[in-house]
């Protein structure tokens, strides 16, 4: 048991950003100071979300190239909102951010279940069908901060209990995914039809109907960052969040989450954000280039996924040697 926790790839994650934070303290001992790690925390939030969004679609064997263009429509769409309705309430704002991204992760869903079209091709027609809509909506111009009135940037900023409102969203999102995935019929679903969607027919699991699910739940989250996002910077645009859908991916991946489906976890994907929004916010304290980020996110995928593979292929060999054993 104690050897199964030491060698868990959320164990070994959680020492690698240990021994990061380690690493930079020694150097710039204010970074791993407890006002400093929030705001990395706080600043993470926003790829949690949608880390979580992408573990459950990567789950069923799909992907979303969409959520960052999903988030950017949202946030556009509410920045405008805010500007001609600048009384509306923050909370009838979220529910429609909430709503509209819902709706494009259900238009994403509906593609791959009904029209049986590859996942990836899906996503990426939607990711520029809704960066196009930005466009036409907003004629490209940009909605800045003293456009949107006040209550509209306060609740991302506003504290409870020394934590930011965003990063308490992120911590209740979490906690809420831990039960769906685990306490849910519809988490083992997830993982049922990742792992061997043939099965779950057999089982009596609507394959098709567990991914518009996934989808749809993905598409909820980046409605709710795409508020979050534009509310906390103060500031929409067409190009906002531009190529952040490769860093959900990475986060997942380094998480733990097989591409191939079936194998993920809640603290694994939450990990693989954190570990990523470590190195984004130490970069510059290092002189390194915010830039070479993406380098870093791409060559972390690459050796996640060859690590995913060589776990399944030692599994594999167990499994032959055990029957080779039993004949």
């Amino acid at each position: 048991m104690l050897k199964r926790i030491l060698t868990a790839r959320e164990t070994i994650l959680a020492a690698a950003i240990l021994a990061l934070l380690v690493l930079i303290a020694v150097r710039f001992p204010a970074f791993v100071a407890p006002s400093n790690l929030i705001a990395v925390f706080n600043d993470t939030s926003p790829l949690m979300l949608l880390a979580l969004g992408q573990m459950i679609v990567i789950l069923t064997k799909c992907i979303d190239l969409s959520v960052a263009a999903n988030l950017a429509l949202t946030g556009m769409c509410v920045a405008m909102l805010n500007i001609m309705m600048p009384g509306l309430p923050v909370a009838v704002i979220i529910v429609i951010a909430v709503a509209l991204g819902t709706l494009m992760g259900m238009i994403n869903g509906l593609l791959v279940w009904k029209l049986d079209i590859p996942p990836i091709v899906v996503t990426l027609g939607t990711m520029t069908i809704f960066r196009g809509i930005i466009f036409l909506i907003s004629n490209g111009k940009w909605v800045n901060a003293h456009e949107m009135s006040p209550a509209f940037k306060a609740f991302p900023r506003a504290e409870l209990l020394g934590l930011p409102m965003m990063s308490w969203v992120a911590i209740l999102v979490i906690l809420a995914f831990f039960v769906l995935m685990t306490r849910t019929s519809l988490g083992r679903a997830v993982y049922a039809v990742g792992g061997n969607p043939h099965a779950a027919v057999y089982t009596g699991i609507d394959v098709g109907r567990t991914k518009f699910t996934a989808y749809t739940i993905s598409g909820a989250l980046a409605g709710l960052t795409g508020y979050l996002w534009v509310s906390r910077y103060a500031v929409a645009y067409v190009d906002i969040a531009g190529g952040f859908e490769l860093d959900t991916v990475a986060a997942a991946v380094i998480g733990g989450v097989s591409i191939a489906g079936g194998v993920g976890s809640v603290f694994g994907a939450v990990l693989g954000a954190l570990f990523l929004g470590v190195i984004k916010n130490a970069l510059p304290v290092v002189n390194i280039s915010p830039f070479w980020q993406l380098a870093i996110s791409g060559s972390a995928i690459i050796v996640a996924v060859a690590f995913n593979a060589q776990a399944n292929r030692t599994k594999g060999r167990v499994i032959l040697k055990q029957a080779e054993a039993a004949a």
